[in-house]
């Protein structure tokens, strides 16, 4: 049985503790069928509401219905069946990595990938300076360049800053780093954007960030594991200490952190 919800577009918030982007209606109505699937309410071999009767049943478009159903196709939970409808899918053997999409609705939320992120990025780091290839290294000093680029022209640097991470993670050699990296980025292009904007309002935060992408770069370079290491970590512990300055959070209040990559 589907619940209806009564769907209402959800408008954007300020970001201090607030929604990191004004929330599709697809995606709310994706979160609600896959939390039926989760919890039993639909189960595999069900057939779907037509498109009209989920419209009509949550107050939405069928261009909603449409957008949140190829969602949780492209997710496996459901599967198109020619001719006949849309089913759930049964259940996989190897499951594909997914976050709550919760995740993307606030600062706040976003602190538990960052958590996640802040493991990984010491470790890559390290394996990048002990297998990276000076052809690798050199690739990395040329993202430092276009992210460099992409501030003097006045635009905000969040795919260059982005590419350099994975170009750390390319330089391991190992490709599933640069997939999990991939993966990360879809919750944590909103967060880059807010402690990006925080601190291009001062020149002093600019210029610790850059030092910190140069002191990363140079230990893999040196194949400083350690020194790889320990930097790439405080580049996010750093992060962190400039948005607390910035006033985008506030220190002890650990559900609105957020850090910049």
């Amino acid at each position: 049985m589907i619940m209806s919800i009564g769907l209402v577009p959800s408008p954007a918030a300020p970001v201090n503790g607030g929604r990191l982007v004004a929330e599709r209606l697809s995606d709310r109505l994706a979160a609600l069928l896959a939390a039926q699937l989760d919890k039993g309410g639909l189960k595999p071999g069900d057939r779907l509401p037509s498109e009209q009767q989920l419209a009509d049943s949550h107050g939405v478009s069928r261009t909603v219905v449409r957008e949140a159903v190829h969602q949780l196709k492209s997710r496996g939970l459901l599967v198109s069946r020619q001719g006949s409808g849309v089913y759930v899918a049964a259940p996989e053997a190897n499951k594909p990595l997914a976050f709550d999409p919760s995740v993307l609705e606030s600062v706040g939320a976003v602190v538990h990938v960052v958590e996640v992120r802040r493991v990984l990025e010491g470790e890559i780091a390290a394996l990048a300076a002990q297998r990276a290839t000076r052809t690798q290294v050199a690739g990395l000093k040329r993202a430092l360049a276009e992210i460099d680029r992409a501030e003097a022209e006045g635009r905000d640097g969040v795919a260059e800053d982005l590419a350099f991470h994975r170009a750390i993670g390319e330089a391991t050699g190992n490709p599933q780093f640069s997939r999990l990296l991939g993966f990360l980025e879809q919750y944590l292009r909103e967060g880059m954007r807010i402690t990006r904007g925080n601190e291009a309002r001062r020149r002093d935060f600019m210029q610790q960030v850059r030092d910190e992408h140069r002191a990363i770069v140079d230990a893999i370079a040196a194949h400083d594991a350690a020194g790889a290491r320990r930097r790439a970590t405080q580049h996010i512990l750093h992060g962190e200490r400039r948005l607390e300055q910035g006033g985008v959070i506030t220190r002890g209040k650990r559900a609105k952190t957020a850090v910049r990559s």
